[in-house]
């Protein structure tokens, strides 16, 4: 019975992906290496001017560089000052905006369309759908398999090569025995398994009175086995409470906290004589958003919101300052992201983006996030570019910083592409060619170039619900052909009609599609 509706599943998702034909386009410059690896870009001047700067360093520091992402949860593409947003929408970002000027700046970076989506992806280089972690755990989910029981995740990888890896804060890819971060693979974890609202939501009365003021609600909540804990987490299952947040008050203080146990993790690290990757998650700025007591109403607006994106740039600040106090910056590779698009549902606890759609949708507000790639005296400052990278690159981006490449597993499909010498050579071009995009179950679009093909569509029923009164809908007769560069808020596709492409872009997707019929979707249980 198991086994006839994994097919089941199987058919409904393969279902939903096109099947043109042919199978190849003359669109397509990407090669393939492996049957189990996506087609890449091969741009051999940049190979060999990164591979040369990573041999130096490696010569002269003696040990394999620190990789450290800095992953803040909800944020918009334009909410730092890098990328428009910063004081002229009332939340000043200083620190980013220096580290996007002496770094790279990426303005067509991707993430997945959600948060447990995307932190899944980046830890296994693999789409949401292979590994069945294809939506945010809520509670009262009931998982029928542990998803981390058959993939290899980073951690674990980087391990084996020698680094020290720590996970602190957010972590929302499951809470049960075997899905923890330090089960999973990370040496220690700090921080909660859960999203903010999904803590803040047992405490806040005013937003949740329905709840916080009804006793056997709040029982039934406990039933669900959510956690409202500060979690100190070591590999081999030890696991300590460390505080619980049974208050708003000790809610806004939760970033506080993650950010002075890595500021302290990076001292430790830092004496020791093996690399470290630590894996930096924010709990802010995802709704619900309370300012701490250091930040409240240090922004322009004065808002939650606000105040947090000031408090969350002023701690990547105070972390990368860490790094350089402890004389490991010159050889620490860093990451500055978001998880997702701005969660347009809470508004006005929400985040900027000047794209159409927000966090759920396949339009570019839903993952089209601000990426910055900044190490000093290694990446070239005052870059940007517009060239496509996928989080999931960071894998196999970060296997290669750690001389690890041939770890990378043969036996699934990794999506992810080696992106080193796009971020390390200077003026580099990138080597994904394509990023595709899914919600949940749904193949729904594809990027290439500047063009963008929709075979699915989110719709809005009400202003700003890009979650909470959505439905999905097939296209139509023909595809929506969107050109970025002249469309960026798709609103009018240019079709076959001002496109040489349409039939070239549908035979990328069966070509993707073609891919799960040896790796085939996983169930684990999210439906919808």
């Amino acid at each position: 019975m198991k086994r006839l509706r994994a097919l089941a599943f199987q058919a409904v998702v393969l279902a939903a992906i096109p099947s043109f034909s042919p199978a190849q386009s003359v669109l397509t410059k990407a090669e393939r290496t492996s049957e189990s690896m996506e087609p890449a870009l091969v741009h051999q001047s940049d190979v060999k001017s990164a591979q040369a700067k990573l041999d130096e360093l490696l010569k002269k520091a003696g040990k394999r560089p620190n990789i450290v992402w800095l992953v803040v949860d909800d944020m918009g593409w334009g909410d730092p000052g890098a990328y428009g947003g910063g004081a002229a929408i009332g939340a000043a970002t200083p620190n980013m905006d220096r580290l996007a000027a002496e770094g790279l700046k990426l303005t067509s970076a991707y993430s997945q369309a959600t948060c447990t989506p995307t932190r899944s992806a980046i830890l296994t280089g693999r789409l949401p759908v292979r590994t069945g972690l294809t939506r945010p755990i809520l509670a009262g989910d009931k998982i029928t398999k542990n998803p981390w029981a058959e993939e290899i995740s980073l951690p674990t990888l980087l391990a084996g090569s020698g680094y020290k890896t720590v996970l602190s804060g957010k972590w929302h890819v499951g809470e049960s025995l075997g899905m923890r971060p330090h089960d999973i693979g990370f040496d220690e974890f700090y921080g909660f398994y859960e999203a903010e609202k999904e803590i803040s939501q047992g405490v806040d009365k005013r937003r949740y009175p329905d709840l916080v003021l009804n006793p056997e609600r709040l029982a039934m909540l406990a039933k669900t086995g959510s956690s409202n804990k500060l979690i100190h987490g070591f590999k081999g299952g030890k696991t300590i409470d460390v505080e619980t947040i049974d208050s708003i008050e000790k809610m806004a203080e939760g970033d506080r906290l993650l950010k002075e146990f890595s500021v302290r993790k990076i001292a430790e690290l830092a004496k020791g004589k093996e690399p470290f990757f630590l894996e930096h998650c924010f709990m802010k700025v995802h709704a619900d958003n309370f300012a701490s007591k250091e930040f409240e109403g240090k922004s322009g607006s004065k808002f939650p919101y606000k105040d947090d994106v000031v408090e969350v740039d002023a701690y990547i600040g105070q972390i990368v300052k860490a790094l350089d106090d402890a004389g490991v910056l010159d050889n620490t590779f860093i990451f500055v992201t978001s998880d997702n698009g701005p969660q347009l549902d809470s508004w006005p606890d929400a985040g900027y983006t000047p794209f159409r759609g927000a966090k759920g949708s396949a339009w570019e507000g839903g993952g089209r996030i601000p990426a910055i790639a900044y190490w000093r005296g290694v990446i070239k400052p005052g870059q940007q570019s517009d060239e496509l990278f996928d989080l999931m690159d960071l894998f196999n981006t970060s296997l290669h910083l750690a001389g690890a490449s041939d770890r990378i597993p043969t036996d699934r499909y990794i999506d992810g592409i080696d992106q080193t010498s796009f971020l390390l050579a200077e003026n580099a071009q990138s080597n994904r060619e394509k990023v595709y995009i899914w919600n949940e179950h749904n193949f729904m679009a594809m990027r290439m170039y500047e063009y963008k093909i929709h075979m699915k569509v989110v719709q809005e029923h009400a202003q700003w619900l890009n979650i909470d009164m959505t439905t999905i809908s097939d296209v139509g007769l023909a595809p929506w052909l969107f050109n970025l560069y002249i469309d960026p808020k798709e609103q009018y596709p240019v079709g076959h009609r001002m496109n040489a492409f349409l039939a070239s872009m549908a035979a990328e997707m069966k070509a993707h599609a073609a891919t799960y019929k040896k790796y085939p979707p996983k169930n684990i249980g999210l439906g919808q």
